[in-house]
């Protein structure tokens, strides 16, 4: 009824994309980038756009389909929604709209897909199995893996860390390498930490629709130990690489966002099960997630 009485704006055919959260994947693609500018000394920037694009499909191709299948499911009407965490609303205000979120979904899917495609073609068959790790992932993460805890945990760090910023040095240095795997795990820790985080305020509402994630199985307190020993491990993963010459010194530039990382993890260990005091927190969450890997990609790009 809503929905006839209003048509949708610019605003909701961007809502189901959760266009605000795109903004991770520069992040990403610019700490593949930079680890394979410095182990070569230059990079295409047209590959580096190109790149990019896919990245950004691939997210949006997850955020529209996640949208999708909460809306069906009844989760996303449940939800305690915060600026970071339960949808955007978008499907809710307007039913109509579930063909496009469907759609929109996998078209973003078949952008990436044609993507990695280019990539295998120009630069061998290196990047397949990066490749279809990633479109499992988008495929498989709302039907199927939500409902796993430890794959639900871990898939969105190997989404973001393992295929884009492996993949991307990848099409960009020509092979793999320790640098990346390296870099990959700021990545891998920070992001599995977003999703893991943002789903504090919707443990009802997920649990109402058939998922199975660590806080449903395992209870918010042992989430929040999960949330605090990720975050060590984004810092002491840089640490270990410097020492080890896999990463270089100006690396540890990524350590300048411990203090956030404090605060966000005393967020989560003392309001948990607070949604409304755990706001700050989940904006820290974010920032953690945006400014570290462009502050490890600085450190590569300056090292050259």
């Amino acid at each position: 009824m809503q929905s006839a009485m209003t048509k949708p704006g610019i605003n909701d055919y961007l809502g189901t994309l959760r266009v605000p959260f795109l903004l991770l994947n520069p992040s990403c693609v610019a700490l593949g980038a930079g680890c394979a500018f410095w182990r070569k000394g230059s990079v295409s920037w047209t590959d580096v756009l190109l790149a990019l694009v896919g990245a950004v499909c691939a997210h949006a191709a997850v955020n529209s389909l996640n949208e999708y299948s909460d809306y069906h499911t009844g989760v996303d009407f449940n939800t305690v929604r915060t600026p970071f965490s339960g949808g955007s609303g978008t499907l809710q205000r307007h039913p109509d709209m579930t063909g496009y979120a469907l759609g929109i979904g996998l078209a973003c899917a078949g952008i990436t897909a044609a993507i990695g495609v280019y990539f295998a073609v120009a630069c061998g068959w290196r990047i397949l199995p990066i490749g279809i790790l990633g479109l499992v992932t988008v495929s498989l993460y709302t039907p199927w893996l939500t409902r796993r805890p430890l794959l639900c945990l871990i898939a969105p760090g190997l989404g973001f860390g393992t295929c884009m910023v492996m993949g991307t040095d990848v099409v960009l240095g020509g092979d793999y390498s320790m640098t990346a795997f390296a870099a990959s795990m700021v990545p891998f820790f920070l992001v599995s930490n977003l999703l893991l985080l943002n789903q504090f305020p919707d443990v009802e509402a997920d649990r109402s629709g058939g998922r199975r994630n660590v806080l449903i199985v395992h209870g918010i307190r042992a989430g929040a130990v999960i949330y605090t020993l990720f975050l060590a491990g984004t810092y002491i993963s840089v640490a270990v690489a410097v020492l080890l010459r896999i990463l270089p010194p100006l690396s540890l530039l990524a350590l300048l966002t411990v203090p956030l990382a404090v605060r966000a993890s005393l967020g989560a260990l003392r309001h948990g099960c607070d949604a409304e005091k755990l706001k700050p927190a989940l904006g820290i969450n974010v920032l953690l997630n945006l400014l570290t890997p462009l502050l490890l990609a600085s450190g590569l790009f300056l090292s050259r």
